[in-house]
């Protein structure tokens, strides 16, 4: 399961945050089926096939990459790198949230840290 971004959706058809977007969830097949965290995240990542129609993916203009991750029974850490490139100040959040969501969901877990290159991701969209 990865998920996109709903502009201005208003949490009509899903989780309400940042710029009144909404998050969906979209299950994406990958070429890594037994393990949850890398082929979601994977399929996220994947700026080059778009999500549904209706949905956007503020990691689109981004190269990341999908390191490693980690799960320990409560926290999912997740190593990333490459480059980030949000569209604007509203893809700060819908980054965020597309990233987080996706890790907590795949691992079963309460909480994700997320690293880029090294660096916190907040810090690493700080930067932006």
């Amino acid at each position: 399961m990865a998920y996109y971004v709903l502009i201005d959706d208003g949490g009509a058809r899903g989780v309400r945050f940042g710029c009144n977007d909404s998050l969906a969830g979209v299950r994406r097949s990958s070429a890594v089926p037994a393990e949850p965290l890398q082929s979601a995240m994977t399929a996220l990542l994947d700026g080059s096939a778009e999500p549904a129609p209706g949905l956007y993916n503020a990691l689109s203009a981004s190269s990341l990459t999908f390191l490693s991750g980690t799960f320990d029974g409560n926290t999912v850490t997740v190593y990333l790198s490459g480059a980030l490139r949000p569209g604007g100040v509203c893809d700060i959040p819908r980054v965020e949230a597309q990233l987080t969501q996706t890790a907590v969901t795949s691992a079963g877990a309460s909480r994700a840290d997320i690293y880029v290159n090294g660096v916190g991701l907040a810090q690493a969209l700080s930067l932006k």
